[in-house]
């Protein structure tokens, strides 16, 4: 996707926005560093995934957490995770432990198999076996992307941004399925398998096709493959090629990226502070796999989609609007050191300013404006208003249509569809019917509104957008002097404390020894 809509409608001062990046790689870049020298027991499991181990055992537990298990118990006494899982593992498969990864999984969740750290030329074999393992993963993933690309050229893109984003989340994949085939035919550009609840919190990932999941479908490569097969028949049947996203966060966030990118997903949220935030997951065990996630996701040709618009279900959205903005340009800062390019940023914001204030739908058109100018190449994801939706279906039906509306005045590049019934009912099959026709009769009588929307060079709009630039500045600016770990500790974002020494799956985080190596991260570095 590129952007074609026109800009610099506010008069955004240049050098200000130059200032507010130069900020956000200042703030970020400890960040990377600190990422740089710290390994996950997620990153772990998704080089071995990327090898091409899967499957769980007869309990449900998945292989690759069996083997990295093992792997950490025999070297506890000598760092542990801190090496990484290659070595140990490929050095016991040269050793002869066992003909292949399944088969050494199985043996070591037995105890059947001893690990120990190699050192010289059992070492560099021990690199050279996985690296080569790990490359076929990575050359599929490539494969994936250019069967997209072709997929593309066959049947054709959306005819028209946005693209249309809708949600199916039954908890049955094989529910979900003809849900999202209907949602295609009915005009959605773009279907998204919502997560079951609390799958984020999940230190594996599940096996199999699942029929049981809560307000959501479990992320699992099968339920990946069958989704995207049912949407490459609704393609090809609609003559244009349907995009499917699936959730990349949590504490498996760089396992789910990597089967993201073997099975051909094309969207995947992945927000670089929503686990910290909302999940109270560790900040650091976030940062680390969120960057290499984000590596994976960069190589597959995907589009993150960041969750900014998480912060203003908690915040005010008046007196908050700044720390979206802050938190875009920290979210596009880290997409792009990890070699994500603006075509593949869907910066998240959202529509949820109360409509009682005075001037909300001006103040609600001068955010949106304020993203669409400071990342004019990026898609945007533009959510709808969930937090003041009261239950009257009524208002609720306008309010979608006024969301609608600053969606094409300000020509953002991903819509997803409001529900009237927000806040009452998982959606029925009709209300997402109705909310379609919302969005199709917005978007077709607006047409290309936004070449002709210009705001009053000094008026409400315009000193709106540069009042939430200025204050996010401000805040940038405190944020580089106190560190962004501390900052997010004292409630800067969503005013969710979260501290950088506490949360769930710390102790799943190693700093990386002199030995450390992992073929994944050196292939994905090396772009």
């Amino acid at each position: 996707m590129t952007g074609t809509h026109p800009t610099d409608k506010l008069g955004l001062d240049p050098a200000t926005v130059k200032q507010a990046r130069a900020l956000a790689r200042k703030a970020g870049r400890p960040i990377v560093t600190m990422a740089k020298k710290h390994t996950t027991v997620a990153v772990e499991r998704a080089t071995l995934r990327l090898a091409g181990l899967e499957g769980a055992d007869p309990d449900g537990t998945p292989w690759v957490n069996r083997l990295l298990d093992a792997v950490r118990a025999d070297l506890h006494e000598d760092g542990g995770l801190s090496h990484g899982v290659a070595l140990p593992v490929w050095d016991a498969l040269l050793r002869g432990e066992a003909d292949d990864l399944a088969m050494l999984a199985e043996k070591a969740s037995a105890g059947s198999v001893r690990f120990r750290l190699p050192e010289g030329k059992d070492a560099e074999r021990a690199r050279r076996a996985s690296r080569t393992q790990v490359q076929r993963g990575i050359r599929l993933i490539d494969r994936r992307r250019a069967e997209r690309d072709r997929l593309i050229r066959r049947y054709g893109d959306a005819p028209r941004t946005p693209w249309v984003y809708l949600i199916v989340a039954t908890g049955d994949i094989y529910e979900d399925i003809p849900q999202a085939q209907a949602a295609a035919r009915a005009g959605a550009d773009v279907i998204a398998v919502i997560r079951s609840t609390g799958q984020s919190l999940l230190d594996f990932v599940p096996e199999g096709a699942t029929r049981e999941g809560f307000a959501g479908t479990y992320a699992t490569q099968e339920n990946f493959r069958l989704m995207r097969a049912a949407l490459d028949e609704s393609s090809k049947e609609l003559g244009r090629y349907v995009r499917l996203t699936n959730y990349a966060s949590g504490l498996c966030m760089p396992e789910i990226a990597a089967l993201a990118g073997m099975e051909r997903l094309d969207m995947m949220l992945n927000d670089s502070m929503y686990g910290i935030l909302f999940r109270d997951i560790n900040p650091v065990r976030t940062f680390v796999d969120q960057r290499f996630s984000r590596q994976v996701h960069a190589r597959a040709g995907i589009i993150i989609n960041t969750g900014e618009d998480n912060y203003l279900t908690t915040a005010d959205a008046v007196e908050a609007a700044h720390t979206v903005t802050t938190s875009q340009l920290l979210n596009e800062y880290f997409a792009k050191e990890a070699g994500l390019e603006d075509w593949q940023l869907g910066l998240g914001h959202a529509f949820e300013i109360d409509p009682e204030v005075p001037d909300s739908f001006r103040l609600e058109l001068a955010h949106a404006l304020l993203a669409r100018e400071l990342f004019p190449k990026a898609p945007l994801k533009w959510m709808p208003p969930t937090r003041h939706m009261t239950g009257d279906v009524f208002r609720g039906y306008l309010l979608d249509g006024f969301f609608n509306l600053v969606g094409a005045l300000t020509g953002q590049g991903i819509l997803l569809v409001g529900m009237m019934t927000e806040a009452v009912v998982t959606p029925w099959l009709s209300d997402r019917d109705l909310a379609l026709q919302n969005v199709r009769y917005v978007m077709n009588a607006a047409g290309n509104l936004h070449q002709d929307f210009r705001p009053e060079p000094e008026g409400f709009i315009v000193q709106r957008a540069r009042q939430v630039l200025a204050e996010s500045i401000d805040l940038l600016d405190r944020i580089v002097d106190d560190t962004l770990l501390d900052a997010i500790a004292d409630g800067t974002f969503g005013l969710m404390k979260r501290p950088a020494d506490a949360g769930k799956g710390l102790d799943g985080v190693a700093r990386k020894s002199a030995a450390y190596y992992n073929p994944a991260s050196d292939l994905l570095e090396e772009k």
